[in-house]
C-alpha cells in the first residue's frame, strides 16, 4: 500500500529531480506528516518540520515555499491513497462482499496510516480550507458513483434498504476512529488487546446484519 508521502513526493512538476532531491523531498513530507498529524496545520511550524527532517530551514524553504505548499503537498498526495479502497469497489462483485471487503480495506488503512487519517480528519475539522477542491471534486464524484452502484443492489433485492451515503459515512467513523482516537481506544482497552483485530470482528459482524436482507 503505497502512503500519501510516497505518491506526493513522486508528483513534481517542471525538469526532472535527482534522486537527492527526491529524497529529500520524501524526508520533508515524511517529517510534515509526522508534525501534521501531531499538531494540526495551525499548531505546526516549518521550524518543528525542518527539525523533525533533520534539514535546516533554507533548504527546506528550497523544496517548498511555505508550510501551507507543504501541507497542500501532503493533501493531494493522500486523496490518491484515500480514494483506492473504494476505487476498488466493482458493481461486478457479489455486493455484501464488496461492501465488506471496503470496510476491511479502510480498517488496515487505519492500521497502517494512522497519521494520514489524522492529517485528514484535522483539515476536514477546520472547514478544509485547504482540501476543499478535492472533497468537492474527486471525493464527491467518486462517492456518487458507488452509491449508484449500491442503490441498484439495493434496488435489486441484494442488499437491505439502507441509504447508500450514509452507509458510507458510517464505514469511514467506524473505520477511522482506531486511528484517530487511538489513544483512548488503547488505554480503555489496555495493552493485552487488539483494538483492530477486535474491531475486524466486530464490525464484520455490525454490517454483516445490517446488510442482510430479511427473508
Amino acid at each position: 500500500m503505497q502512503t500519501a508521502v510516497q505518491t506526493a513526493a513522486g508528483k513534481t512538476s517542471g525538469k526532472p529531480l535527482t534522486r537527492i532531491q527526491r529524497r529529500n523531498r520524501q524526508t520533508i513530507l515524511e517529517a510534515a506528516l509526522e508534525v501534521f498529524s501531531a499538531h494540526g496545520f495551525r499548531g505546526s511550524t516549518l521550524d518543528q518540520i525542518a527539525t523533525e527532517a533533520g534539514l535546516s530551514k533554507p533548504n527546506l524553504l528550497y523544496y517548498f515555499p511555505s508550510k501551507e505548499a507543504i501541507h497542500v503537498e501532503l493533501l493531494s498526495g493522500l486523496l490518491d491513497v484515500w480514494l483506492a479502497p473504494l476505487h476498488a469497489m466493482t458493481a461486478e462483485g457479489d455486493p455484501k462482499t464488496e461492501i465488506m471487503a471496503y470496510m476491511r480495506r479502510k480498517l488496515e488503512m487505519s492500521r497502517e496510516m494512522p497519521r494520514e487519517s489524522r492529517l485528514f480528519a484535522n483539515e476536514v475539522l477546520q472547514g478544509a480550507p485547504r482540501f476543499h477542491d478535492g472533497l468537492a471534486g474527486q471525493l464527491k464524484t467518486l462517492v456518487e458513483e458507488k452509491a449508484l452502484i449500491i442503490q441498484q443492489w439495493i434496488d435489486a433485492g441484494q442488499l437491505a434498504k439502507v441509504d447508500p451515503y450514509h452507509l458510507i459515512f458510517s464505514i469511514w467513523s467506524l473505520t477511522q476512529h482506531y486511528a484517530d482516537f487511538d489513544v483512548q481506544v488503547r488505554t480503555i482497552l489496555g495493552s493485552e488487546r487488539d483494538p483492530f483485530a477486535e474491531a475486524e470482528r466486530f464490525l464484520e459482524f455490525l454490517f454483516g446484519r445490517l446488510l442482510s436482507v430479511d427473508p
